[in-house]
Formats: structure tokens, C-alpha cells, sequence
């Protein structure tokens, strides 16, 4: 059976469709196509903390194998094999489907597949190395402000299987996807989507199967795989050129625009800032002459009020740009973004002691990341290190060198990062802390002492690690929170 020819009310049975990987989106994907029917394997290599769910999966008539092992071999009887995001494609599974001319579909394919033809419900994507979570949720609060039916799905929020699944009649979801799901999507066809960003991130992942292809090539063209087919807006970043090349290869439906946004005065056809005001000349008749206006950054202000970093006005743009590729009028944006609150860990004071400002940004997992961080403050003492992924810091260090008051390393990488600062910025004193591979409160609280001593008053504290998380904690919220903690102790003498 050919899984090419089937949607979502066709009938599955004779489908067998192997699973890989059991996370999340593992899971729902398996779910959901039980339900429609299909003979359903699952193959994952730990399964850890998953007995529920294989429990009910089992229940429901599919075959769940996981440990150690199991994803060595395609079972013979396999017609779709639908990859969990993050299964490089030299695995040994996706090579044999590959071999055998069975299809590899992630997660977002198999959505978009199954969605009912009878319902229209756009899809507004959004990618980027960096920002692509705060945009997503930006741009909720701005469908939701204008009464649109929406929800936030993909990388953040509900698997996009179970939204196009669960029964309601969305009018719009905003998607936010990676480049490894991109990867293993071919057939989405996108309202409007936008790229924020491409910087050095996930080399690793990258390297050994793209052949002659530069492993950063290769990001990139997986990151533009969002603007195929869009029947709307390709909306991409002025001050990043690959964004825009890649506009340029894509193959978009007819009458499809490209639309950029800027942190200065627009041209026609782009969003950007006039006087403190974000403004459209992109989606108004009269864009020749004159720019609508849909906020003003002081809407975009932080909880405590300070101003928002510049590149978080960026995420602002590019969220509205998607809206108004929707139809959302210029009322909704000003109301969605001026009651937008971030989630934490995404340059988040934590608290002000002695005249130094304490700031959270433990979501700023890469370089780009933490750059752009960094570029909000003055006069940083910088928290970083981690898991570098295979990233390099010779220009961020660079190009931030003047603002550094001092840095406190942590982390298994922490030495890429200081090697960094030994070539482009010797005079900064770095605080080494080790910490081992597990995080503890008394690891944060060091880095909090050694980071104290380094500031001023009229300082920023910033961790903006600039690497994942995994090699001392859980995921970069424990990071965070651990930080957050550790400030806390201090500001209360403890």
C-alpha cells in the first residue's frame, strides 16, 4: 500500500507503518495512525518513562519495542517510516527505508497529510536558529486578540498530528518548526512562513552524511524548506542575507510574496520601525507612500519595565508580518503584542542587587543566541558554557569583547568558549567553574558569587549560556531556574 494516496478519511488497514522514536511527536503519530487503522510498529532505543503510553499503545493493537537494539533493522513489513525529529538521515533505519523505496516522513509530513480537506485551517510557519518560540507565541497572541481560532503547535505547544486530529476547526495554526523536522517534510504547503535567522547551530548534526555539501549549507537549505510551496508571504529577515537567498530558491505558489522586515525605516514591501513605531508597508494598499502603524516598541517592554531587546522587536515584526499575511487587522497586532508576556528563561530579570541588574536568558542555547543577548546590555558579565554542538565563538567573543565586565564559565565546553576569549578579548578576566556533570544549587550559587565579584553597579549579570544544557541539567528551564534560585539566595543573604 502506497501511504502517497491516503488522507485522513481514507482507510489505513493495510498500511504498516513503522514509527521511530517515542517521544512527543513519536508518541501522537503512533496514536493517531492506530487509530486510522494502520499496523503500527514503534521502535525506540530507551522508552524511558514512556510505560503508559506503551501500555495503551499496546492496548490499542500496536507492536512497542523499545530498548536497547531495537532500531537496527527495519522490520521487513514496512510500508512508512515516520522519524521522531533529531534521527540524523545516516541512521541505519532511515538508510534501509531509503534502500528499500520506503517513505520517511516526520511528524509535521504526516500533519500535514492528514488534514481535513473539508476545513480550511492555514498554516503560518515560522523557523530561525533563533527566536522562533517567542514569534510563535507573539503571533498567538495576535491571531487570538483578532478572534481568530488559533492554537500553537510544533516545536512548541500541542504535536501538530494531534492539532489537525483533535476535531476543531482552527482558522489558523502557528507552527513553529526545527530543521530537523523541516528535513523530513516535503508536501506542506504554508499560508505564509518566515525564517528569522541562520547562524552556525547544530553543526553536529550536520556533519558526516551532507557529502559535498557544507554541513551550514546544508542548515540552511533545510531551514528554507518552510518557504516551499507558501501560497502567501515568505517573510524574511533585512539584516540577514541568507534568509532572503533563500526566498530567491524557493518554489512558491503563484502571487506569493516576499516580505522582509527591518529594525529601520522599511522599504516598500517590508515591516520595521519609524520613531519607535512598528510599521507596515507591506500589506496596505497605499505602501508606496506611507507605512500603517501596528505597535510601538514601548508596547514591547519587559514586565519590569525596561525596553526590549532589539531582537526581540525583530520577533515582534516577523510575527505580525505572518498575521497580516492572514488578514489580521493592524488593531490585533498593537492588542496581541502589547499583552504578550514571554515565558521564562528568554531574557528574564530575575533581580536587582547593589546596583546590578540579575538577567535570565538560559534559552539562548548557540552562539547567535547569545550574541544577540548580549547586545541588549552595556556592560555584561556574561554566564556561559555547556554543550557547544559543535559551534564556535570566535565572533560572537569578537563582536561583543567591548561589553564584557567578565565572564564565568561553566559546563563540558566551557573551554571552546574560553579559548575564544583568550584570542579576541585577553584583557577580560574569566571565573572558571566546575561543576562536574551534574547541576546542583551550590554549582549556581558559585557561579552567582563569582559573577558578584566581577560586577559593578549599572551592570547586567547575563546568563546567556550560548551552548545546551544537558551536560549539567535537565533541559535549559532547570538551568534557569537554578540560576533564578541561586540570585534569589543572594538578594535574601542566604
Amino acid at each position: 500500500m502506497d501511504p502517497h494516496t491516503l488522507g485522513r478519511h481514507d482507510s489505513w488497514e493495510a498500511v504498516r507503518a513503522v514509527v521511530a522514536g517515542f517521544g512527543v511527536s513519536g508518541f501522537a503519530a503512533a496514536d493517531n495512525l492506530t487509530h486510522l487503522g494502520a499496523r503500527v510498529t514503534v521502535l525506540d532505543e530507551s522508552g524511558t518513562g514512556r510505560a503508559e503510553e506503551a501500555e495503551l499503545l499496546g492496548v490499542l493493537g500496536a507492536d512497542v519495542r523499545l530498548g536497547p537494539g531495537c532500531t537496527a533493522e527495519l522490520p521487513e513489513q514496512a510500508d512508512l517510516l515516520v522519524v521522531s525529529p533529531g534521527w540524523r538521515p545516516d541512521a541505519a533505519l532511515i538508510r534501509q527505508a531509503q534502500k528499500r523505496g520506503v517513505p520517511v516522513w516526520g511528524e509535521v509530513e504526516l500533519a500535514w497529510r492528514l488534514r481535513d480537506p473539508g476545513v480550511r485551517s492555514e498554516w503560518l510557519a515560522v523557523t530561525g536558529t533563533n527566536g522562533k518560540t517567542t514569534t510563535v507565541q507573539m503571533l498567538q497572541a495576535i491571531l487570538a486578540a483578532a478572534g481568530r481560532r488559533s492554537i500553537s503547535v510544533g516545536n512548541v505547544g500541542m504535536p501538530i498530528v494531534e492539532a489537525v486530529m483533535d476535531g476543531i476547526e482552527y482558522d489558523a495554526l502557528a507552527v513553529e518548526l526545527s530543521s530537523f523536522q523541516l528535513h523530513y517534510t516535503h508536501s506542506m504547503s504554508a499560508q505564509a512562513a518566515a525564517v528569522l535567522n541562520v547562524a552556525e547551530d547544530h553543526v553536529d548534526w550536520y556533519t558526516g552524511w551532507t557529502g559535498d555539501v557544507d554541513p551550514m549549507t546544508a542548515y540552511a537549505r533545510d531551514k528554507g524548506r518552510i518557504y516551499e510551496r507558501v501560497s502567501s508571504a515568505c517573510v524574511y529577515n533585512l539584516a540577514d542575507p541568507v534568509t532572503e537567498d533563500l526566498v530567491r530558491e524557493a518554489d512558491v505558489i503563484e502571487g506569493a510574496r516576499a516580505v522582509g522586515f527591518t529594525l529601520g525605516t522599511p522599504p516598500v514591501g517590508c515591516l520595521g520601525v519609524v520613531d519607535g513605531i512598528l510599521v507596515d508597508r507591506a500589506f496596505i494598499a497605499e505602501r508606496e507612500h506611507s507605512a500603517a502603524e501596528l505597535a510601538t516598541v514601548a508596547d514591547l517592554a519587559n514586565p519590569d519595565g525596561s525596553p526590549a531587546a532589539p531582537h526581540q522587536v525583530a520577533n515582534a515584526l516577523a510575527a505580525a508580518a505572518l498575521a497580516r499575511a492572514h488578514g489580521v487587522p493592524q488593531a490585533a497586532v498593537r492588542d496581541g503584542l502589547a499583552g504578550f508576556q514571554p515565558e521564562p528563561h528568554r531574557i528574564t530579570p530575575v533581580g536587582t542587587i547593589d546596583g546590578v541588574r540579575w538577567v535570565d536568558d538560559s534559552k539562548a542555547t548557540n552562539p547567535h543566541a547569545a550574541r544577540s543577548s548580549l547586545a541588549a546590555f552595556d556592560h555584561v558579565v556574561w554566564v556561559a558554557g555547556g554543550l557547544a554542538k559543535g559551534a564556535r565563538f570566535d565572533d560572537l567573543v569578537a563582536g561583543v569583547r567591548d561589553r564584557l565586565r567578565g565572564v564565568v564559565l561553566i559546563g563540558r565546553d566551557r573551554d571552546v568558549i574560553a579559548d575564544s576569549l583568550t584570542r579576541h578579548a585577553p584583557d577580560v578576566p574569566v571565573i572558571a567553574v566546575d561543576g562536574g556533570e551534574t547541576g546542583t544549587h551550590e554549582l549556581m550559587d558559585r557561579v552567582v558569587e563569582a559573577a558578584a565579584g566581577l560586577a559593578r553597579s549599572g551592570d547586567t549579570v547575563l546568563l546567556a549560556p550560548g551552548c545546551a544544557s544537558m551536560d549539567q541539567f535537565a533541559n535549559y528551564a532547570e538551568r534557569g531556574d537554578r540560576f533564578t534560585a541561586a540570585v534569589a539566595r543572594r538578594a535574601h543573604g542566604d
